[in-house]
């Protein structure tokens, strides 16, 4: 099992100078984007605001081919806006069975830290490291909202 977070990154910005028509254009096209590439073999929605996460089932070992691909397609502009509305996101994921005993919510913490660091890193997207520690005592990262409690939030390893 593979838990991913998207985040669309400037997208404070692309209300501010687009408009909220366009924002919210951005984030249907995203959620419908994200449904359909990750069909039957999980669940998707968003979690607020320009967050995105989804649970999906790797029977064949074919979710980095999948997460590179919507890397690609969760950047495109969305369909009848203006192309210079250019959006890029940042992806984190992690492999359920590389943290044995993690719940969801613990999965999602993780995976939240690995796309803060794709993020950071310009990576795009970004699995998350094993054993890794998190910048806070709460579990979340430096500058997220909230606390652990209230979460439910090329491929570098």
């Amino acid at each position: 099992m593979i838990t991913f977070l998207v985040q669309k990154n400037h997208f404070k910005q692309i209300n501010d100078r687009h408009g909220h028509a366009a924002g919210d254009a951005l984030l249907k096209a995203t959620a419908d984007r994200l449904a359909h590439y990750v069909g039957s073999a999980g669940v998707a929605g968003r979690l607020g605001g320009d967050e995105f996460a989804a649970v999906v089932i790797d029977d064949h070992g074919t979710v980095s081919d999948l997460l590179a691909v919507l890397h690609g397609v969760l950047a495109r502009p969305a369909d009848g806006l203006d192309p210079a509305v250019h959006t890029t996101v940042s992806l984190g994921w992690v492999r359920a069975e590389d943290h044995p005993g993690e719940d969801l919510s613990g999965l999602l913490r993780r995976a939240d830290e690995a796309m803060y660091a794709a993020k950071q890193g310009r990576a795009g997207v970004r699995r998350a490291g094993l054993g890794r520690l998190f910048a806070t005592w709460s579990g979340r990262r430096a500058g997220r909202r909230g606390s652990g409690a209230d979460s439910a939030p090329g491929v570098a390893a």
